[in-house]
């Protein structure tokens, strides 16, 4: 055989272990382009599978349930709800639903302290304020409390827990630097062995406690001379800010915790004068 004839069986040899390799490869690319079509499909199922049992009528069974822990279920259950209404009540004067109150940015203010005539100072609205606004949180959460203890029940059925429940009432405590919410809920859960939980706490850090002390305050120098100085009370709490805002014969007085941001206020109607006999003052709170 010529040099040349050798040379052209070598090329079809080479084109033969070509056309083989490529059909080898295409083959590959075809069963790894099914195999991700499967994988795919298969992601698609258990993501319907998952949708399909949460979004299922009463089935309420929450990922990553402690089984051990029901008070952390407790606790991050109600723990947004309970600050959405302490912060409501805050800025209301107090209430939920204010009955005798000012306008001001959109919120009801109530009047802690008031009067409808001239030249005399108000009388106090709430004699029992922290009382009352303990009473005012706990009645704005009470339907929440009552759905977290629905759905701690049902998370423990989902798990063939044989669950008991005993509502006996729920209490709100405003202290020094917290506010804690007392779940008067007897519990009994049984799978194996029993446990018993008498009730449950949800403890929240708030300034709400001093805030309320100071408005106090306040409101006996309304009641007394008509009017209350606010820079008194920035020179001996450092951390606190005091605003008083002149509305429509009426004071507003805002007191904000400096390291949290936190607020209450309420309004007063004292010792008004007539139109044209002067304007309450006003002041913005900075020292």
């Amino acid at each position: 055989m010529n040099k040349e004839g050798v040379n052209g069986h070598i090329n079809s040899i080479n084109r033969k272990r070509k056309s083989k390799v490529f059909a080898a490869s295409s083959i590959l690319s075809q069963r790894r382009a099914q195999a991700t079509i499967f994988i795919i499909i298969a992601v698609v199922i258990v993501g319907l599978a998952v949708l399909f049992f949460f979004l299922l009528p009463g089935t309420k069974v929450t990922p990553g349930f402690d089984e051990q822990n029901p008070a952390a279920f407790i606790q991050t259950c109600l723990e947004n709800q309970i600050a959405s209404v302490i912060e409501n009540v805050s800025l209301q004067g107090g209430s939920v639903s204010p009955e005798s109150f000012i306008l001001y940015q959109d919120s009801r203010v109530e009047y802690l302290c008031y009067t409808s005539e001239y030249y005399v100072p108000c009388i106090v609205q709430q004699p029992l304020l922290k009382q009352h606004i303990e009473s005012e949180i706990r009645d704005g959460i009470a339907a929440d409390v009552v759905s977290c203890f629905k759905s701690l029940k049902e998370n423990y059925e989902q798990r063939n827990y044989d669950f008991g429940m005993t509502p006996k009432g729920t209490t709100v405590e405003l202290l020094p630097k917290r506010i804690v919410t007392n779940l008067n809920y007897a519990v009994t859960i049984s799978k194996g062995q029993t446990k018993r939980y008498e009730s449950f706490s949800v403890i929240l850090n708030n300034n709400l406690y001093e805030l309320i002390s100071i408005a106090n305050s306040i409101i006996e120098w309304e009641t007394t001379y008509g009017d209350a100085e606010t820079t008194a009370y920035m020179t001996y709490y450092h951390d606190l800010k005091v605003e008083k805002k002149g509305q429509d014969s009426s004071k507003i007085y805002i007191l904000t915790d400096r390291n949290t941001g936190e607020k209450f206020q309420f309004a007063s109607r004292s010792v008004v004068w007539p139109s044209g006999y002067g304007n309450v003052p006003v002041f913005n709170g900075e020292e």
